[in-house]
């Protein structure tokens, strides 16, 4: 059965110029035409659209997801490079969440201090300021 461009979009559920934009890239295969020239996919191709989807939700950027492809077609082999690839995305994850916390804990701190005064006497506006010369101290950039 062969699926147009909107049905495919409503099946995976991504955008058609989302679509268009993979086979652009290459992670998609350029779809068959019509006499018309529209597009036309297969359920493969809704498959694999899906899998795309998916893995950029889990935030794997789209060379890994192409890596990840080119591993799919062979599955007789290990899958070492594979659990390897995703151990390091979780690490990459892991380090994000850090830096999330740590933001956080300064969004929190500003909030804290915030007299609900004046823009002049504005604690938030203040510590974003001083941050930026902070942060260049600490990385001996002092300018």
């Amino acid at each position: 059965m062969d699926f147009s461009i909107g049905d495919v979009s409503r099946r995976a559920g991504v955008k058609v110029a989302t679509i268009r934009y993979y086979e652009e890239i290459g992670l998609m295969p350029v779809p068959s035409r019509t006499s018309g020239r529209q597009r036309r996919y297969r359920q493969a191709e809704v498959d694999r659209l899906g899998f795309i989807r998916h893995s950029r939700e889990l935030g794997f950027s789209v060379e890994a997801i192409r890596e990840l492809l080119a591993l799919s077609r062979r599955p007789a082999d290990s899958c070492t490079n594979i659990d390897e690839m995703a151990r390091r995305h979780l690490l990459a994850i892991d380090r994000r969440i850090e830096q999330l916390v740590a933001l956080r804990t300064v969004l929190e701190q500003m909030v804290e201090e915030c007299g609900h005064g004046r823009v002049g006497e504005c604690r938030v506006i203040q510590i974003l300021a001083d941050y930026d010369h902070r942060m260049h101290e600490e990385h001996g950039r002092v300018e």
